[in-house]
């Protein structure tokens, strides 16, 4: 959309353009031909100079049978009236234009007459212009000196002024203003998208002093913080439970207590939080300090415990491990500085993080379950949620708000369709949907076998020939046509990128979601939407207040 609306300008843009060449050509033309074909006497008169064109002419004409001298005064005087003409034209032209050019105007002016003048000194006009007395060859040559002159004087300024007034000259000065300032453009995004790239993807201080602060805690009191038994509600199948994957304490404490604050009936509400091994006893110490509201029940866990993902059964930890992929994401550091933002964003190695690939091992990990929410880190909860559970999914293993609309969005998008097994398999057409709010069928999802397809599909594109990154784009394929259409109420997208999303949508909407670059945790955040998920964080959690969130 905002693409949209700067296509727009640059159109309006471009037509000015057209119309302020044209009119620029045309003003100098007229003004030539007006200044070139007035018959007016009293412009003759004023001019003092003969200009009547029979006359100049036969003159001229008597002047190679007669006086070989006569012919140098009528081309001397030929060429200051040439020159008078044409200081004149760009006079009248800048005139039309109403340029702030007042003073070269006048210089204008001033050269005219100035070259004027010379022809209608006394001494010149008894010497030289009398068309039957003789001619005084010294003055002729102080009548050229002086022409030659001033003609001199007004080559000159007319260079000086040509860049005004040169039509061609301005146009190949601005294709190269355009050319460098695109260039320049281009150079900044580069920039920026590296710069906020860093900035996302970078830990802010105040999460890290959280961490610290949460671990400081656990190592002062380490009895206060054991673990405790699991509760059979984890594994109650008719309890509404939810997958939260993230290293991020003060976001999932976010979505939690969204969830929670929202909910009709809290105490029916479970979730399973996973992090990784660096994060989870600081985790652990957040929801032991500021337990979950309204009875709701929360485990958190690494990664490390489910056992059964390792590499010899989990295609992205053989690949993390393999020398190729060990290059392509962690070697050359000095290539990796030179590359712009979007190669960068490829090779980044939180894409085969752990973290983000356990959405695709959910009936493993939980194997009690029938049907479970997957939500982001990056989103808030706004409604109750538990509608979802009763939406009759028609056996199909995904429920997922789409994300196309005319042609962006589509499978073409993600795929390389370049490819035979992609062009063979899918159709590039097909809508893309989202992560970030996802309902799963674990049932169906055992029967279809996805976490197998699921495998196929990561084998294959070990070096990247079927897509490049993330986790939607192996989604795409293994939910390939086991997905059912949400109403797009459930999951708005856009809020860590898009501006102008109307607030009647995010009103409306069960969840937001800040996919994008600008986190709400960020300094870079949209500040239009950041209050939708500060109102969620625990601020009377002491730690909080200490690392200076500046929320």
């Amino acid at each position: 959309m905002r693409g949209g609306r700067g296509g727009g300008s640059g159109l309006r843009s471009f037509f000015s353009f057209r119309i302020f060449v044209s009119a620029m050509f045309s003003l100098l033309f007229l003004a030539t031909l007006s200044v070139l074909f007035t018959t007016n006497p009293s412009t003759l008169q004023d001019d003092a100079l003969p200009m009547a064109h029979n006359a100049y002419a036969g003159r001229t004409f008597l002047a190679l049978k007669s006086d070989p001298l006569r012919t140098r005064v009528d081309l001397i005087h030929q060429q200051a009236k040439d020159h008078i003409t044409l200081v004149n034209a760009y006079a009248a032209y800048a005139r039309k234009l109403k340029l702030d050019i007042s003073k070269q105007l006048k210089m204008f002016d001033e050269l005219a007459r100035d070259i004027s003048d010379v022809s209608v000194k006394p001494n010149y006009q008894s010497l030289l212009f009398k068309p039957d007395g003789p001619i005084d060859e010294d003055v002729l040559r102080q009548f050229e000196k002086e022409v030659k002159d001033r003609v001199k004087i007004a080559r000159v300024m007319i260079l000086e002024a040509k860049e005004n007034y040169d039509i061609q000259l301005k146009i190949q000065k601005l294709k190269d203003t355009i050319f460098a300032v695109n260039e320049s453009l281009l150079k900044a995004k580069k920039n920026g998208a590296l710069a906020s790239l860093i900035s996302a993807k970078s830990v802010p201080k105040s999460l890290h002093c959280l961490g610290m602060r949460l671990m400081g805690e656990k190592i002062s009191h380490p009895d206060k913080y054991r673990d405790d038994e699991p509760k059979p509600e984890f594994e109650d199948p008719s309890l509404y439970h939810y997958a939260i994957f993230s290293d991020n304490v003060i976001a999932v404490s976010v979505v939690v207590r969204s969830v929670v604050k929202n909910a009709v009936e809290p105490w029916k509400h479970v979730f399973h939080v996973v992090t990784n091994r660096m994060n989870v006893a600081a985790m652990k110490v957040w929801f032991k300090m500021r337990p979950v509201e309204g009875g709701a029940f929360l485990e958190v866990k690494a990664v490390e415990e489910f056992t059964f993902l390792n590499s010899s059964y989990v295609p992205v930890l053989r690949q993390l491990e393999s020398a190729k992929m060990h290059k392509l994401y962690l070697g050359n550091q000095a290539e990796n500085t030179t590359t712009d933002a979007h190669s960068m964003k490829f090779r980044n190695p939180t894409h085969l993080s752990m973290l983000d690939h356990l959405r695709f091992y959910l009936p493993e990990m939980y194997p009690k379950l029938n049907k479970i929410l997957l939500l982001d880190d990056d989103v808030v909860v706004q409604k109750d949620l538990t509608g979802l559970w009763k939406i009759d999914l028609d056996g199909k293993v995904n429920g997922a708000v789409e994300t196309c609309f005319g042609s962006f969005h589509r499978y073409s998008r993600y795929l390389n369709f370049s490819h035979p097994l992609i062009k063979e398999g899918f159709n590039p057409k097909a809508c893309a949907w989202a992560f970030g709010m996802n309902i799963f069928n674990l049932d169906a999802w055992r029967y279809e076998k996805s976490t197998d397809r699921y495998h196929y599909w990561q084998n294959m594109n070990e070096d990247q020939s079927l897509w490049k990154k993330g986790t939607l784009a192996p989604g795409l394929i293994t939910f390939y046509s086991t997905t059912k259409s949400l109403d797009k109420s459930w999951h708005v997208l856009g809020l860590g990128y898009n501006p102008s999303i109307s607030v009647e949508e995010i009103n409306n909407a069960a969840v937001i979601h800040y996919n994008g670059d600008m986190k709400p945790w960020l300094d870079i955040a949209l500040n239009q939407y950041k209050s939708l998920w500060t109102k969620y964080v625990d601020n009377d959690m002491e730690f909080v207040q200490m690392c200076n969130f500046g929320l």
